[in-house]
């Protein structure tokens, strides 16, 4: 299926299931064929519609240069409009933030849900280099693409540099060079917020919404620690850790707990 987004982009989804209106937003480098969210939409489905889709750029979505954050914002009003209605909001890692800032620009929503949105708000990993989204961009300029994703890996995802060596033997590694011109889409909502500082005074003040904070038991400390953060800074936000889960959290684990926060 497909919609279009304010600027006319067409924006590719999928809806399945019966009841409430749920949108799944993707994280970095994912899209439908290649998403953590697909298998948790067919749990969620027993009892909701959900809708997954491509971000712009990625998969069956189209990308209408220039690229600005606010057109992403659009692409979700586009998806709630198709949905007939207010939805229930859920984003995974950068789709989060991007949920997150969604919201605070006004999106209507019941109820937003966030999946360890990678914000660095202590000392318990580096923040991002101060040239960070320069660099992604100067790569993907470049086409050098799996340099991007190599560079994302190491200073934004934080990977030691052995474990991203051997990334190039990965089956999926093809398939993350080919959205690797998006990635400073994703920079766009977190590089703010990857500095190793709390959060500034303010954010997300619009965002009024009943919210959830998730994270994993298993997860590195400085993203678990941001999640709690951003729970304590939001105006109406609960927090919830999900033991033995990681990053890469498990639909048969996190379905449970979004079903009765958007139940």
């Amino acid at each position: 299926m497909q919609t279009n987004s304010a600027d006319g982009t067409p924006i590719a989804y999928t809806r399945t299931g019966q009841g409430p209106a749920v949108v799944l937003v993707d994280g970095a480098l994912s899209h439908r064929a290649q998403s953590i969210n697909t298998p948790l939409a067919d749990v969620l489905a027993d009892d909701f519609t959900v809708y997954t889709y491509d971000r712009r750029g990625r998969g069956e979505s189209g990308d209408t240069p220039p690229y600005a954050p606010e057109r992403e914002i659009e692409d979700l009003a586009a998806l709630a409009e198709a949905a007939g209605g207010p939805i229930r909001l859920y984003g995974t890692s950068s789709g989060a933030a991007l949920a997150l800032a969604a919201v605070d620009a006004g999106l209507t929503v019941e109820r937003l849900a966030l999946y360890e949105p990678p914000f660095i708000v202590d000392g318990s990993r580096p923040p991002i280099p101060a040239d960070y989204v320069r660099t992604l961009e100067a790569l993907v300029a470049a086409d050098r693409r799996a340099d991007a994703v190599r560079y994302f890996m190491r200073k934004g995802v934080g990977l030691p540099a052995v474990a991203v060596a051997m990334m190039r033997f990965m089956p999926a590694w093809s398939a993350l060079k080919a959205t690797a011109h998006t990635l400073p889409y994703d920079a766009a909502f977190v590089a703010p917020y990857e500095l190793g500082r709390p959060f500034p005074e303010g954010s997300w003040a619009g965002a009024k919404t009943p919210t959830l904070v998730i994270d994993g038991g298993k997860s590195q400390q400085w993203i678990r620690n941001a999640a709690r953060s951003l729970a304590e800074v939001l105006p109406q936000a609960g927090h919830r850790t999900l033991d033995g889960q990681t990053h890469i959290v498990k639909p048969e684990a996190l379905a449970p707990v979004l079903k009765e926060f958007f139940s």
